[in-house]
């Protein structure tokens, strides 16, 4: 999950080898661009696209195609009640700090973050880790120093340690995005380039024990952390996406939909059009090296280059002939999320407390020690990943006016009415657990299964970015680390690859220089060459 910036390249005076400078002719003719997705990946290569080419003076028409209604892909959102005035995520819920693409994009965009004020919360813990029997750690204040005691009191130095592992493996992340590394023509090989490639070799669970981290904190709390991000246990996600789940800090998102960062994207130059509820169904290479593209309606466009911008085996696109490297068919995670407002909070009946206690606003959930599970999205015990209350409002249907929560659940199965009578501690029927009733126990709800993100299990390389001469692909990234930021600076990497490929052409080997973008550091971690012999002051990780 991590960064980006959206300042101007240097001048094209500027843009040279150690040899000299490059000179760009003014004639160079159009270059045609072809992305087929609008989600992270495909908005931001088109966004750095239209940058880098106007900055190597390289006329270019960039033409996005989504076979969807909306822009942001997996970023979407839905309105509670199906009022506009009440939009919750649906996919894609947060970034962070360290996610300096998005956080610099809505920062120029002028975008603003959401603030969450949840109706009558004061006395309701922030968040607690339930496993099946009981909660066996709440927070009460974000970070307070009650909740600081009560976590090493339990868990010794094992947060400490984590933290530093977190640090170190983000680090070496982040310098993905700047030279020398940066563009990379080869994921598996820059992987190995910055020393990543044993970490996502190893599960987390083994990662964890190798690196000394106490059972019990990575059983409880960093098992927690990777179910409800990627709902999987640690025994099935490879090292390096069980770090980031737990390089969370600063986490936020845009009100009214974080689509509208990759909807800005979009909308930020004139060389780039963007086509709605346009499917495209054959890519055909042509003799020349050009892309033909043939629409649903039949229609085709011929293409320079083109970006293969979405999973490609959820695509239904054919190829013809078969690039040379065809990406893996890689198993994805069939997520149920499910959204429901209620004038009801959770019982504490259902998670075996008093009555009068308060359930805390977020339940994430952990297998009880030594309980197996069947695979790696298995929810085990607890019966789901996480619920959440997410927004409250007043329903603005129901025919007395009344205060509600509007829940958010990560599940392996569809949410019923059975599950929805236990944990709110009333009885709710099958019409309102499908549909909702405006008045009742349940006023609206909203069910998804969405195929979210590849099980991350280890592994030592990865898809090809370069499928084919002229032909790109930016979902690879997803099994490495699966999250809107990476997605988005798969596609910077793309764009910068198809501009340094167009300037090598016309300037006998010169590219674009790379800078170095601001902000994509820790804090403490700029003089990290200086300090590389010295213990890193551990960053305190929120879940």
């Amino acid at each position: 999950m991590l960064f980006g910036t959206l300042g101007l390249l240097v001048p094209v005076a500027a843009v040279a080898l150690s040899t000299g400078e490059v000179t760009v002719r003014d004639t160079a003719p159009q270059k045609r661009v072809a992305i087929i997705g609008a989600g992270a990946a495909g908005s931001s290569s088109a966004y750095h696209l239209a940058q880098n080419a106007l900055e190597a003076n390289i006329p270019t028409k960039i033409d996005v195609y989504e076979r969807d209604a909306h822009i942001g892909g997996r970023s979407t959102t839905i309105n509670a009640w199906n009022d506009p005035r009440y939009p919750v995520e649906l996919g894609a819920s947060i970034f962070v700090a360290v996610n300096h693409i998005l956080v610099n994009a809505s920062r120029d965009f002028g975008l603003r973050t959401a603030t969450r004020n949840i109706y009558n919360s004061e006395s309701m813990p922030d968040l607690g880790i339930w496993n099946g029997k009981e909660f066996v750690f709440t927070m009460t204040d974000e970070g307070g120093w009650w909740d600081m005691a009560k976590l090493f009191w339990r868990y010794g130095y094992a947060p400490v340690k984590t933290n530093s592992l977190m640090k170190e493996t983000v680090s070496k992340f982040l310098s993905m995005y700047d030279g020398p590394l940066f563009p990379w023509k080869s994921l598996s090989q820059v992987v190995q380039d910055v020393g990543l490639v044993e970490v996502t070799g190893l599960t987390g669970e083994q990662y964890l024990k190798q690196k000394g981290v106490g059972d019990l904190f990575a059983e409880e709390i960093i098992q927690a952390s990777t179910r409800v991000n990627y709902a999987s246990n640690l025994g099935m996600i490879h090292g390096v996406e069980t770090m980031v789940c737990m390089a969370a800090n600063g986490a936020m998102q845009i009100e009214g939909g974080n689509w509208q960062i990759f909807e800005r994207m979009l909308s930020s130059s004139s060389s780039i059009t963007t086509h709605l509820n346009n499917t495209i169904t054959h890519v055909s290479k042509q003799q020349d090296g050009t892309y033909n593209l043939t629409h649903s309606d039949g229609s085709i466009k011929t293409y320079d280059e083109v970006i293969l911008a979405s999973p490609l085996q959820f695509s239904k696109l054919v190829i013809d002939p078969a690039p040379r490297h065809v990406p893996d068919e890689i198993p994805y995670v069939n997520l149920h999320v499910t959204h429901f407002a209620t004038p009801h909070k959770l019982s504490p009946a259902a998670f075996s407390m008093k009555e009068g206690e308060e359930v805390p606003e977020a339940v994430l959930t952990t297998i009880p020690s030594g309980e197996k599970y069947r695979n790696g999205t298995d929810h085990g015990s607890p019966g789901f990943f996480s619920i959440s209350i997410v927004k409250s409002g007043v329903n603005p249907i129901s025919e007395v006016p009344r205060q509600e929560y509007v829940f958010k659940i990560f599940s392996d199965r569809k949410i019923d009415n059975k599950f929805l009578s236990k944990y709110l501690g009333v009885e709710v029927t099958k019409e309102e657990a499908e549909q909702g009733t405006q008045d009742g126990n349940v006023s609206w709800i909203h069910h998804k299964l969405f195929h979210s993100y590849p099980h991350e299990y280890p592994r030592l390389t990865f898809d090809e970015i370069k499928l084919d001469d002229g032909l790109w692909y930016t979902s690879g990234i997803e099994s490495f680390i699966s999250t809107m930021e990476t997605s988005a600076l798969m596609g910077k990497n793309v764009a910068r690859l198809i501009v340094n490929g167009w300037l090598e052409k016309q300037n006998q080997g010169d590219s674009l220089k790379v800078q170095g973008e601001p902000g994509w550091r820790y804090e403490a971690l700029s003089k990290e060459n200086e300090q590389r012999q010295q213990p890193q002051k551990p960053l305190k990780a929120k879940l």
